[in-house]
């Protein structure tokens, strides 16, 4: 990226279109290993082809470190869909060995703790405007939990006995900041667009949200696949459910008590859904989805991945050898 640097002053949309290229072909690698170790995602429920290009907010329960691979390994398959997405994770990712491609993407750290809330909103509605819209950039994915279940499950009991909501054990109750920054920003009904001329001239209806994509992830007898297992393989090959429930952006509620409303509820579903699946194996498709899909397996392109792992070590042999060259140029 480095190389192409002068493009992004010069020619943006094409240096946007190389990147997006190389963060898919990335992502690809990562969707590789779940897909070589035989952990399947079996997708259910609504209809995902329609909101797939257009602006679309992803939201999903959180479980393990294997819940963003499994997403990609999702997505991999379908065409233009991951150049295209902005992942909203926290800020600790950024310093990790992927944090340079996240940066160069301009996903989102978001900022964790009560102290930063307020900030993490701002910076937030900020990015949204100054990239997001930009870069006209389609799926936003945001984990409302803020954290794995393992790790929030005690809390979001003791803040719902706290104040009279129900007991999740299944999933944990969502945060919501982030919900409300976006719906901010980006629903038709923008009150916050719209007492500010200079956002109406900057922003149109192109950039509004159309969709809220609701995912549900759900894990063989709920014991979470974690990415040491995805990398190495090392448990036995599985099915992991995706159950999509897809919602008309104009048709959710603006206001802030509204919205925490409706993602409340969301996940109270959520909590149902897994309670039977654990129980029953099966997941209610026809209880919350009119006239849902069929389930079908994803499925991978193996010449691609192929294909890929060429490239990838022809590079790595070029930077290599271009590295020692220039170490022996100057010593």
């Amino acid at each position: 990226m480095l190389i192409f640097q002068p493009l992004k002053y010069y020619k943006p949309d094409l240096y946007w279109k190389i990147e997006g290229t190389f963060f898919h072909w990335l992502l690809a690698m990562v969707s590789m290993w779940s897909w070589s170790a035989g952990y399947d995602i079996v997708e259910m429920g609504d209809d995902i082809r329609l909101c797939l290009h257009d602006k679309t907010l992803i939201v999903v329960n959180h479980q393990s470190t294997a819940d963003v691979p499994m997403l990609m390994a999702c997505f991999n398959p379908k065409k233009n869909v991951l150049p295209n997405v902005m992942w909203i994770m926290d800020r600790v990712f950024k310093f990790t060995n992927f944090g340079i491609v996240s940066i160069l993407h301009e996903d989102f750290f978001i900022l964790s703790g009560k102290e930063y809330r307020e900030e993490a909103v701002r910076l937030l509605k900020a990015h949204l405007r100054e990239s997001y819209i930009p870069r006209d950039r389609k799926l936003m994915v945001l984990f409302p939990e803020g954290g794995f279940l393992r790790k929030r499950r005690e809390t979001s009991k003791r803040y719902a006995l706290k104040n009279n909501l129900p007991v999740l054990n299944h999933v944990s109750l969502p945060r919501v900041g982030a919900m409300h920054a976006i719906m901010d920003v980006l629903s038709p009904d923008n009150k916050e667009r719209n007492k500010n001329a200079v956002d109406k001239t900057n922003q149109n209806e192109s950039d509004d949200l159309s969709w809220v994509l609701d995912i549900t992830i759900a894990y063989p007898e709920g014991k979470p696949l974690d990415l040491p297992t995805i990398v190495t393989g090392s448990r036995k090959p599985c099915q992991t459910f995706f159950f999509y429930r897809l919602y008309p952006c104009s048709q959710l509620p603006h206001n802030h008590d509204e919205v925490t409303k409706w993602l409340f509820a969301r996940w109270e579903e959520k909590e149902q859904i897994l309670e039977r699946f654990y129980k029953t194996g099966e997941i209610p498709v026809s209880d919350y989805c009119p006239s849902p899909l069929p389930p079908q397996v994803v499925t991978q392109d193996t010449l691609r991945f192929f294909i890929l792992h060429l490239f990838f070590i022809a590079s790595s042999y070029f930077h290599f050898r271009l590295i020692t060259y220039a170490i022996s140029y100057i010593w």
